[in-house]
């Protein structure tokens, strides 16, 4: 039998720290998938908790667990998730999320209808609280985009947007495509790893295909909005930003989009820096932070703990 009938249609690839209270729901959805072969690679970025015995217990020959050496971060585990995949698409599934039976047969048929090595579909959102539930999109918005371009992409990433956007979704990589364009998650950053490889993905000249129905159940965690973006992890995503902007050449639509989401990055930075000055009390600080970026101060007319929301409306833990 040739390695090519060997390889499964899908790998899923879970970086997880300290994730004993969901890892097995998130793999056990994986297991479950209809329609299609697959493996999980669980990556474990230095748990302190049971998640690896957890995962060991599962005793299903799909799945692979890897202990990284030392805490790298999501993108770093992803990457040898990556590495280590054998499949001919690679899932990108977060260990305290799930996914619907049908996804992944169903994400892989869109792909193939329109011959395209990306695609993403829509989510339902499930308040961790025990608050509501709600799809992310409507199936009427995305039956209206059969793709995505890298401008709306782009577009749809600008931060204090009140409605969510195309950055939560959770891609399908052909995984030869990652590899001919030598393409991975950015190591660098903790926060917002997922919107710049999608990005990548399409300035390399990837069509983004879009399925409209929900497969992917995504649990949003309340409460921690401290945790959820710092001043380091803008400057990580502006740095990154410009990384990009160095490697790809971009249309003049997908560059105007560039130009919102930078100055949006600043205006974040400038917020977050007002804010601290507040709390400290530098009367100083945040009289120089609204000199030099006087839309920090118009995001001061909503209160600072709603604007963090809207800033950053979940809180993905950071390992």
């Amino acid at each position: 039998m040739s390695m090519a009938q060997n390889r499964p249609d899908v790998s899923f690839v879970i970086a997880a720290y300290n994730a004993e209270e969901t890892i097995a729901r998130a793999i056990e959805s994986a297991l479950a998938q209809v329609g299609v072969t697959l493996e999980v690679v669980v990556v474990d970025d230095c748990s302190t908790d049971a998640t690896v015995e957890i995962v060991r217990q599962m005793a299903d020959p799909r799945v692979t667990v890897i202990r990284q050496s030392s805490n790298g971060g999501p993108a770093r585990a992803r990457n040898r998730g990556i590495e280590a995949a054998n499949g001919a698409w690679v899932a990108v599934l977060d260990a305290d999320d799930e996914i619907s039976v049908h996804r992944s047969a169903r994400m892989i048929a869109r792909a193939d209808a329109l011959t395209t090595p990306l695609v993403v579909d829509n989510l339902n959102v499930v308040a961790m609280d025990g608050g509501r539930s709600w799809r992310m999109f409507t199936e009427d918005e995305l039956r209206a985009r059969a793709t995505l371009t890298l401008a709306d992409y782009i577009s749809s990433n600008v931060l204090f947007r009140s409605t969510f956007n195309f950055g939560y979704m959770k891609p399908m990589f052909a995984r030869d495509f990652l590899q001919r364009h030598d393409l991975a998650f950015d190591e660098r950053l903790r926060i917002g790893e997922d919107y710049l490889l999608v990005a990548s993905a399409l300035a390399s000249g990837a069509t983004c295909a879009v399925e409209p129905s929900a497969g992917y159940i995504y649990h949003l965690r309340q409460g921690s909005i401290s945790r959820v973006l710092d001043l380091h992890h803008v400057d990580s995503m502006l740095a990154a930003d410009r990384v990009f902007l160095n490697r790809f050449h971009l249309s003049d639509e997908a560059v105007v989009a560039q130009r919102r989401r930078t100055r949006s990055l600043v205006e974040a930075r400038a917020f977050l820096t007002l804010v601290s000055h507040i709390k400290n009390r530098s009367a100083a600080g945040a009289l120089k932070t609204a000199i030099d970026t006087p839309r920090a101060l118009w995001h001061l007319r909503m209160p600072i703990a709603k604007r963090l929301r809207r800033l950053m409306p979940t809180s993905t833990p950071v390992s």
